[in-house]
């Protein structure tokens, strides 16, 4: 662990087992109505890191990634979740049209990659999750993981993820 405080963690995850843990030790804490969005460039491990925490929560189907329908649903661990990749989102007009708005409902989970795109339309998150892919001759496939909390019910979970 590189850092620490009450509202932020920094992790460096060496490969995709290590995401695997880090999904397992944050599935336990994600309550219903959370908000999490996840930044990162294209392939630093956004969608990979759901799939790792929808495994972690029960879920056994396909988890695919958003891109071209802007939003999967899933039910894990007794939770209703909603994956948004706004990454191809254009205008408040489709955001509206597509009903989104009704799927922050505070009982979703949602997890919200590019959030940016949407600035102004996505609640405000629980929790910020950005994701850095490290590069050098000792790393190969690790990234560097932030978590930021910025709610009570973040920095709720923020502590056990410390611990």
């Amino acid at each position: 662990m590189h850092n620490q405080n009450n509202s932020r963690i920094s992790l460096t995850l060496a490969d995709e087992v290590a995401t695997v843990a880090f999904a397992a030790r944050l599935a336990p804490e994600i309550k219903p109505g959370m908000v999490i969005y996840l930044h990162g460039d294209l392939g630093a491990g956004k969608t990979t890191l759901v799939r790792a925490l929808l495994n972690a929560m029960g879920y056994i189907g396909r988890v695919k990634s958003p891109t071209y329908t802007l939003l999967e649903l899933y039910q894990a661990g007794g939770l209703h979740l909603r994956h948004f990749d706004l990454y191809r989102f254009h205008d408040a007009d489709e955001w509206d049209a597509a009903g989104f708005r009704d799927e922050f409902d505070g009982r979703n989970v949602c997890l919200v990659e590019w959030p940016e795109k949407a600035q102004h339309l996505v609640p405000q998150a629980d929790i910020e999750i950005t994701l850095e892919i490290l590069s050098g001759e000792t790393i190969c496939n690790g990234r560097n993981i932030e978590v930021r909390a910025i709610s009570q019910v973040g920095r709720e979970c923020l502590k056990v993820l410390q611990s």
